[in-house]
Formats: structure tokens, C-alpha cells, sequence
């Protein structure tokens, strides 16, 4: 969960504590390259690639990444956001953050559209976010990038591309950023 929707709405009426840093920011460097390089490679270039970064977790990842594209490509690739708040099916349960937009830059019809997530957990937001990506136009297909597969999975959803595969606790939390990736603990106010 991003720190500033942590902020906004402790999880679970906690706060996080972190026990264990998993990923450097070297580390999450070098899983975002990577990224890239199976982006390119799997795509056989980045004809009609939009990355689409989903709100709030994956758009610092989703910028990172199309910065890497180009650094290797010579090619901009478009990023939009993408805030899946109300298509979720716990809308009441999660909060609704009025100041984490969606901005889809033209229509998707055509394109490949690689979805950019920082923690694939249940699998419901990404879920949210295919039902949302309608509403914009049908892609010619959508990818899935995540920072971190924690498992658990409640829905039949598989990313493309994973920086890290880490097996977790139900209960644990992981938090990802530029900075790192920390494994923690929600505890009790």
C-alpha cells in the first residue's frame, strides 16, 4: 500500500512498523530495468506500448519504468494513471482518495496497454483495473508488471513480469517504493 494512502487511512486501525528491508533502492533499480528488457523483448519493441500505472503504488514505478524504455529504446512511451477506487468489489472497505486521478492519455483501442502495480496480492485490484480499462477503450491486449508478487492470490490473475516473488504472511504488509522494498508488521495504534 502506498505511504500516502497508509497516511490517510491506517490499515487495519495500525500503523505499519517495519521489520525487514527486502529490496535496496539499487535493488528495485535493477528489477525495473529488467522489467523494461522483458517489456521490449516479450513485444518485439514498443510499437503501440502504454504503460499504465495503477493509483497510488504503481505510478511512481510506471514513470521509472518508461524512463528506462526510453533510455534503452530512444522511444517515449505514454504513462497514464489509473484510479480503480470505484469499480473495486470492496468499495467500502478501502478508501477512496480524491486526489489520486485517473488520466489516460487517448484511447486504448489498438494498443498494448502493460498495467503497473507495486504489490499483486488477492488479485482484486487488478481485477478493479481491467473492468476500469473498458471504459477507455478496448486494448489489443493488457500486461501485467508488478514490483512484488506476495501470493495469496483470491482471483486467477498471473503477472507478466515480477521483481520479486516473496512469499508472505496473510497478515504481514509490504511496502514498496523507489526507496525499497520493506517487509512490516501492522500493529495496534
Amino acid at each position: 500500500m502506498a505511504e500516502r494512502e497508509r497516511r490517510l487511512t491506517p490499515p487495519r486501525g495500525g500503523v505499519f512498523v517495519p521489520r525487514v528491508q527486502v529490496l535496496t533502492a539499487q535493488d528495485v533499480q535493477r528489477a525495473l530495468t529488467r522489467i523494461a528488457h522483458e517489456i521490449i523483448e516479450r513485444n518485439h519493441g514498443l510499437d503501440d506500448v502504454m504503460l499504465v500505472g495503477l493509483q497510488t503504488g504503481g505510478v511512481p514505478l510506471s514513470f521509472r519504468i518508461a524512463s528506462v524504455l526510453e533510455e534503452m529504446e530512444g522511444t517515449a512511451v505514454p504513462v497514464g494513471l489509473l484510479d480503480v477506487a470505484f469499480y473495486r468489489d470492496d468499495i467500502g472497505i478501502r478508501p477512496v482518495l480524491p486526489e489520486a486521478a485517473t488520466d489516460i492519455p487517448g484511447d486504448l483501442a489498438g494498443q498494448l496497454v502493460v498495467l503497473v502495480d507495486d504489490v499483486l496480492f488477492t488479485g482484486r485490484t487488478v481485477r478493479a483495473a481491467l473492468n476500469a480499462l473498458g471504459d477507455y477503450g478496448r486494448a489489443r491486449a493488457v500486461q501485467l508488471a508488478v514490483m512484488v508478487d506476495r501470493g495469496h492470490r483470491e482471483l486467477p490473475i498471473r503477472p507478466d513480469y515480477v521483481g520479486k516473488n516473496m512469499p508472505t504472511r496473510i497478515d504481514e504488509q509490504v511496502d514498496v517504493s523507489l526507496d525499497g522494498v520493506v517487509l512490516g508488521d501492522v500493529v495496534p495504534r
